[in-house]
């Protein structure tokens, strides 16, 4: 007998019995729509932070100026630390041979004002190199630059959620806005930019679209710091030349930052490539523990197509007893069962991947993360399926392959 017969008899079979087919699918169904809905759960968190960490910079290492209450403090400047300033930035460069660049920024929380509305913003002064280590780019306009920077400019940038309560209509490039008591003329404006987590430390709180960037100069003369004990700037962004040397050359900024400091842990390291390694793995482990949940369902889809298979052999043992008697061979009846059973899994699997894919498309504009769809997680869900079929069938057809064909045609 052909393969073709072989499938049509199959075929037929599902044919015939089509409302027990169908519930038998469901659990491939719903387990195959499972899987494909929390692969792309686990893809999409992992896509927003590699998103996350590639705007801190893979091959950057940072040190943040550590937030000291005013008793810390105190002690710290008794101790004969300036704090992070721009001399440390220029030690760093000139010391640390696998440097390329050092950008410097200093912040202060304030009030942007324009007309009638205001804003509750952060002003951040940055030195010219910033946008080439950061690699920002405007939405519209034009970033800081050095000429910006040399002339000491009161020009700004404004971050994307600024721009909008600032400027919910109009084009606010051109327009001058109000930094605490200094107009300054807006040159361009940021793109919207993700929130940073806890896994950041220092930088947990930052909303980078309520920043307003200046020029670092230009920051430095006209802001007055909120505490004259604080440091001169907040934060060092260090360019590393490869990734290879991220670590060692951390351990060298450290120590003389701290040398510079007189031994006062007044500062942090955070290496966004480190942080980066350490998300990734934490979110394979997240798909493993989805992927696996997900997989009960077809574990049950598959042990409810067994079942259902032991009832149809039961159900047709007269006819295989038919067949057997008109020559069929055992090989032919074991091929025709099992024909059904992958039919019903593959069948329920091409089903389960529209719905896993709606569900997924359904979560990502409806909840607060997005999600992502990768055809590893369809190919490897359809696979699971037929696999299903194949390992959950073949008991089923081997029953009805070694039914006797003298007692097939005496059952009732």
């Amino acid at each position: 007998m052909e393969i073709r017969e072989h499938l049509q008899i199959g075929l037929e079979g599902l044919r015939v019995h089509r409302l027990r087919s169908i519930l038998t699918m469901l659990g491939i169904i719903f387990g195959v729509a499972a899987v494909i809905a929390m692969l792309s759960i686990g893809e999409g968190a992992k896509r927003e932070a590699l998103e996350k960490y590639k705007m801190l910079g893979v091959n950057n290492i940072i040190v943040r100026d550590r937030n000291l209450s005013d008793t810390e403090l105190d002690e710290v400047r008794a101790k004969f630390s300036r704090g992070l300033s721009l001399d440390d930035a220029d030690a760093v460069m000139q010391i640390v041979p696998s440097v390329e660049m050092v950008a410097s920024q200093a912040e202060i929380e304030t009030e942007a004002k324009y007309e009638d509305k205001a804003t509750k913003a952060t002003v951040v002064g940055i030195s010219p190199n910033f946008k080439d280590i950061l690699n920002y780019e405007t939405d519209e306009g034009k970033f800081i630059n050095e000429d910006h920077h040399n002339r000491k400019l009161r020009v700004c940038v404004l971050g994307n959620d600024v721009a909008h309560s600032l400027f919910p209509v109009e084009n606010p490039v051109g327009k001058k806005v109000k930094l605490d008591d200094q107009w300054f003329d807006v040159i361009g404006i940021m793109g919207s930019k993700s929130l940073f987590t806890e896994t950041v430390g220092e930088l947990a709180s930052r909303n980078l679209n309520q920043d307003i960037y200046v020029p670092l100069s230009s920051f430095l003369m006209r802001f007055d710091r909120e505490n004259q004990l604080a440091s001169e700037i907040s934060q060092l962004t260090v360019k590393v030349g490869d990734t290879k040397n991220l670590l060692e050359s951390a351990a060298v900024i450290r120590k003389i930052i701290d040398r510079r400091h007189h031994g006062n842990d007044d500062f942090n390291i955070v290496i966004p490539y480190e942080l980066l390694k350490q998300e990734e793995k934490e979110t394979r482990i997240y798909n493993m523990v989805l992927g696996s949940i997900a997989a009960i369902s077809l574990l049950v889809g598959g042990i409810g197509i067994m079942n259902i298979m032991l009832a149809t052999v039961l159900e047709r043992t007269r006819e295989i007893g038919i067949r057997r008697s008109l020559g069929a061979r055992r090989k032919e009846i074991l091929i025709q069962f099992l024909i059904e059973a992958v039919g019903l899994s593959l069948l329920g699997g091409l089903i389960g991947i529209i719905l896993g894919v709606s569900m997924s498309l359904v979560i990502n504009s409806i909840a607060e993360f997005k999600t992502a769809i990768t055809p590893i997680s369809v190919f490897v869900a359809f696979g699971v399926s037929g696999a299903v079929g194949i390992i959950f069938g073949t008991f089923p057809a081997k029953s009805a392959a070694e039914i006797s064909p003298i007692e097939a045609l005496r059952y009732e």
